[in-house]
């Protein structure tokens, strides 16, 4: 897992090969605290893809950048493309689904 900022997201997730699922987060978000197991426990169960956790407290200019209104807020990219974007407390399961789907 690896903490986004402004200074290194075009490298960490822009730049990246693979897929990286960008987690908008703040310390204060009670679902955000409930999905954070759930993305650790899905970076190790899933080959290829690397969590990248944006803390929209202090990276707010990356969150208005990407249209952030809620979080937790999560962002597909494969190779630097943004594929999917969703917002709220997912399950395990409908995560795994979004990103099997660009598995190869």
């Amino acid at each position: 897992m690896i903490h986004g900022t402004i200074d290194n997201f075009d490298e960490q997730v822009l730049q990246a090969k693979g897929l990286v699922l960008v987690d908008f987060w703040a310390e204060w978000c009670g679902p955000c605290q409930m999905i954070a197991p759930i993305l650790e426990e899905l970076e190790r169960s899933v080959d290829g893809l690397t969590v990248c956790k944006v803390n929209v407290d202090e990276n707010m200019e990356l969150a208005q950048k990407y249209k952030v209104v809620a979080i937790p807020f999560l962002l597909l990219f494969q190779d630097g493309e943004l594929k999917e974007k969703t917002a709220g407390l997912q399950s395990k399961e409908d995560l795994q689904q979004m990103v099997e789907k660009y598995l190869a």
